[in-house]
């Protein structure tokens, strides 16, 4: 029970300021006039301003309520390295019995997982929403167990009591610490990028005598081995070797005494892509389609693009003389002899042989394919005649034999069977409404993979795989009827961006692939395929575990599955014979860039209500009471705070001044000044 005076006001305190004013100036004026009843006046004014006041007796039915105490226990994964783990369980549960054991207080112990993705150790956000849930007046102090590492410091959190911070670890723990900076997502096919790469030991790290030795492997090939410097940044230039992701692994051995591999490896995942698309045009007779080729490659400003085009063949002579036809002979021997395997693509459109590519040079490119190199074969009606491509040195790679017959008669374009599947002419764009070709050269025996018929369901384009190169053989000349808008038009843009993709042996474009993409550490697996079905993927986990996943066709050609990685690292997928692989989680993980436990991080946020930190190795402090803005922590001892909180279960008021009282005290007074005024005269 507590008693105390309270006042209530019975008109604004402005003017009750007003009232008091007033009555002073009229006291002191009665002083200055000589009146003898000035004081009893001034009594019976104070009177009324006293009950203006509303004074009243009041006493509180108060009930005493518990302090509160926070408990933060960090279980992250750094928290699992060396005897941290016993550390912060044993300290905790002792603090807690602690607690237990203390007059009017109560323990809140609040478990703080990992964070979302890679978030970190989220201590403060932990904080903030046990704070959201206890009244601030009762809240006396804020333990956390962790080794100081957390990820949200720079959070703002207004504390109601001190912060410390029993913080696990040892001081002779030490780590060693692989890094690598500035890793682009992209790079260019064929031209270095430069990776800094840095090992750091941490720590009480032992003198290992300044070298260190790395592993480097690239899409989970054979590791090669190098020495490096410790301590120092390490520029290293990278050539992606393919188009695609390129999955690029460093890696550290565990070095005795450290207190942890799992910052000793290093994923990089870059997507190779080419800078630009050399592609070289070799037009035949002149025609309306010849325009549209050159038209279609030029307005990519990602390709480069050489014409060769014979405007006037040799057997056409009109006695012109040869310098007034051209500028400068055309570099034939340096294109096709020099230069021949800088180009990416090569396409021969209705080219037939005139005698001014000799056969040494068509020879040169059969073997460019061989090589690796790409042909685009657009037929004309010279295709069917005696002085076809074919009946050339170049006709040993082409995917099909022309039978000398043309087939002059308007024919749709479809998609076969097999091009239903293929990544070329799958889901091409506009399928029900593309117009009609009007000649197409009959091919027989094709070899390879025939995507399109025309007429009668004959070949029309035609895929095929020669050696490490690729060939492509469209038997018509008027697929420029579809860029005309003939009928309808069609989507030879298309179409002519994915040949030339597939021919660059791009992996998007493979009809034959395994693929997968990661969001976390849900992996999305992809198998492209012209067969039916096909088998099961095995995957082979970081711990070299394997496990089976079963793939569904989810569209023609396109089979998917899901799977769930236990843990970050490389996974290698098998299917077939085809074989990728793919890094699960950060490059880096949060929780293992800083693995010393440290309270650098925190120490603004103790210092804030002068707070400190102890060591769990050193022993557990004492626990003391202090002063609010009093220092709350010292050598083996940490305080809280008591809040002295309570809750009011009855108020009762009595008023000191009520109305019969003040009408009695201020009568008596008025009557007592008139009578001593009144007698006086």
């Amino acid at each position: 029970m507590t008693s105390t005076i309270v006042f209530d006001p019975m008109i604004p305190m402005v003017l009750l300021g007003v009232v008091a004013a007033i009555a002073l100036v009229a006291t002191l004026l009665a002083v200055l006039r000589g009146l003898q009843g000035w004081a009893l006046r001034g009594l019976a004014m104070l009177v009324v301003l006293a009950a203006l006041s509303g004074p009243s007796f009041q006493q509180e039915d108060r009930a005493p309520l518990s302090d509160i105490v926070i408990l933060l226990e960090d279980k992250s994964a750094s928290q699992n390295l060396g005897d941290r783990t016993d550390q912060s369980t044993q300290a905790a549960d002792a603090i807690a019995a602690t607690i237990a054991a203390r007059d009017n207080t109560e323990l809140r112990r609040v478990a703080i997982p990992d964070g979302a993705g890679d978030a970190g150790t989220q201590l403060m956000t932990a904080l903030s929403e046990a704070l959201a849930e206890e009244p601030r007046a009762r809240i006396a102090g804020i333990l956390a167990v962790s080794d100081g590492r957390i990820h949200d410091a720079d959070l703002p959190v207004d504390l109601p009591a001190p912060l410390h911070l029993l913080m696990t670890g040892k001081e002779t723990d030490w780590d060693r610490r692989l890094s690598v900076r500035n890793a682009p997502a992209f790079a260019i096919i064929g031209e270095p990028v430069t990776l800094t790469l840095r090992i750091d030991d941490l720590g009480a790290a032992p003198d290992a005598g300044g070298l260190a030795r790395i592993d480097i492997s690239v899409d989970g090939e054979e590791a090669q081995s190098f020495r490096v410097p410790i301590g120092q940044d390490l520029d290293l230039p990278v050539t992606l070797p393919h188009g695609g992701r390129n999955v690029i692994r460093f890696s550290l051995p565990e070095a005795d005494g450290e207190l942890t591999d799992r910052n000793n490896v290093a994923l990089i995942q870059m997507n190779g892509v080419r800078d630009r698309l050399r592609v070289l045009l070799v037009s035949g007779e002149p025609h309306p389609g010849g325009r549209t080729w050159r038209n279609l490659l030029k307005s990519d400003s990602s390709v480069d693009l050489v014409h060769f085009t014979i405007l006037r063949p040799p057997e056409k002579q009109d006695g012109v003389p040869v310098d007034e036809l051209s500028l400068i002979a055309f570099p034939t021997r340096e294109l096709f002899m020099e230069k021949i395997d800088d180009f990416d693509l090569i396409i021969f459109d209705r080219y037939k042989r005139r005698g001014i590519l000799p056969g040494l040079y068509l020879e040169n490119v059969a073997n460019y394919v061989r090589k690796g190199g790409a042909v685009l074969v657009a037929a004309g009606r010279d295709f069917a005649s005696a002085d076809s491509l074919f009946r050339s040195p170049l006709g040993a790679v082409l995917p099909a034999t022309p039978s000398a017959r043309v087939i002059e008669e308007p024919f749709l374009p479809i998609i076969s069977d097999l091009g239903e599947r293929h990544p070329v002419t799958t889901n091409l764009p506009g399928r029900g409404d593309w117009g009609r070709w009007l000649r197409q050269i009959d091919v027989t025996d094709p070899q390879g993979d025939v995507v399109m018929t025309g007429k009668d369901d004959r070949p029309l384009l035609i895929l095929n795989r020669v050696e490490e190169g690729r060939v492509a053989l469209l038997a018509s000349d008027h697929a420029w009827l579809w860029s005309r808008g003939y009928e309808g038009g069609g989507p030879q843009l298309e179409l002519l961006r994915r040949l030339a993709h597939w021919m660059m042996k791009e992996p998007e474009l493979e009809e034959e692939a395994l693929t997968a993409t990661a969001e976390g550490q849900t992996m999305r697996i992809i198998r492209r395929s012209l067969g039916d079905a096909v088998p099961d993927v095995t995957i082979t986990a970081p711990d070299g575990s394997t496990v089976n996943i079963p793939l569904s066709e989810t569209a023609p050609g396109v089979f998917e599955g899901l799977f769930e990685g236990p843990e970050i690292g490389l996974y290698r997928l098998e299917n077939g014979d085809q074989v990728s692989v793919i890094g699960l989680g950060p490059a880096a993980p949060r929780e293992f860039v800083d693995t010393i436990a440290s309270d650098e991080t925190m120490a603004p946020i103790l210092a804030a209500m002068r707070g400190g930190m102890v060591r769990v190795e050193d022993g557990l402090p004492r626990i003391r009471e202090v002063r609010p803005g009093r220092p709350a922590a010292g050598r083996g001892w940490i305080g809280l705070t008591p809040r002295n909180a309570y809750e009011t279960r009855d108020v009762r008021q009595t008023p000191l001044l009520p109305g019969w009282l003040v009408l009695l005290l201020s009568a008596l007074l008025i009557v007592a000044a008139w009578l001593r005024e009144g007698r006086r005269t």
